[in-house]
């Protein structure tokens, strides 16, 4: 890990807790908001994959709301102003507590950074910026420019196209370990961000190493 010449991020789970969407309206949703809030992520998630199988691309924005619709209805909240709620947190996600000093820290390094995400740039660009961390990205690069969801290789080469660093000198991160080991069999650098503390899903793709979160990243990088 010692030639990385870019870090690149996942977005959600990553950089940004997408859980705080529902956490910045628990009052609106009631004792059903943690529930909610897990099963929009893995209903999200899924229809990604789904999508991809079916050769039926969709931006991530209309994927967000189609699961947090499915969720609502499987919660029995009818509310449609709760919806307008959560999609519109959802473009304002906040950043992990560590993430802002770690990113300081890699620019001060001249390790350059950016994002590769699911999520479509009129989602991702509106976020960065209220997070107020866009300076630290050279890029956002969005899969919707490869018409096709993580972990369809297309979406990793995006990084390579658009920022012309080899994948070898590549220290992908993402907090999602299907991601890690789609990026690791790219042929990424590839640390996982373990934030919950989850057993491998064991798929093709060796990880270079596990972090409880970002705050660690310097030091793997040996710039701490």
């Amino acid at each position: 890990m010692k030639d990385i010449e870019m870090c690149v991020f996942d977005a959600y789970g990553t950089l940004y807790d997408f859980n705080s969407a529902v956490a910045r309206h628990r009052a609106a949703i009631g004792p059903k908001a943690d529930a909610l809030s897990e099963m929009w992520r893995t209903k999200q998630i899924q229809y990604t994959w789904l999508r991809n199988g079916m050769g039926d691309y969709a931006p991530f924005w209309q994927v967000t709301g189609e699961a947090l619709d499915h969720c609502l209805a499987a919660h029995g909240i009818a509310d449609p102003s709760v919806r307008d709620k959560l999609m519109n947190a959802y473009l304002a996600l906040d950043p992990f507590p560590e993430v802002p000093a770690t990113l300081d820290r890699l620019r001060r390094a001249g390790v350059r950074c950016a994002i590769l995400s699911n999520g479509n740039p009129e989602m991702l660009d509106p976020m960065v910026k209220a997070s107020g961390l866009a300076d630290r990205f050279e890029a956002v690069l969005s899969v919707d420019a490869a018409r096709v969801f993580k972990v369809d290789p297309k979406t990793y080469r995006l990084v390579e196209a658009r920022c012309g660093v080899k994948p070898d000198k590549v220290c992908f991160l993402s907090s999602n370990c299907w991601d890690a080991h789609g990026a690791a069999r790219f042929g990424f650098n590839v640390v996982w961000v373990n934030r919950a503390s989850a057993p491998d899903d064991n798929l093709p793709g060796k990880l270079a190493a596990q972090v409880k979160d970002l705050s660690f990243l310097p030091a793997l990088l040996g710039v701490a």
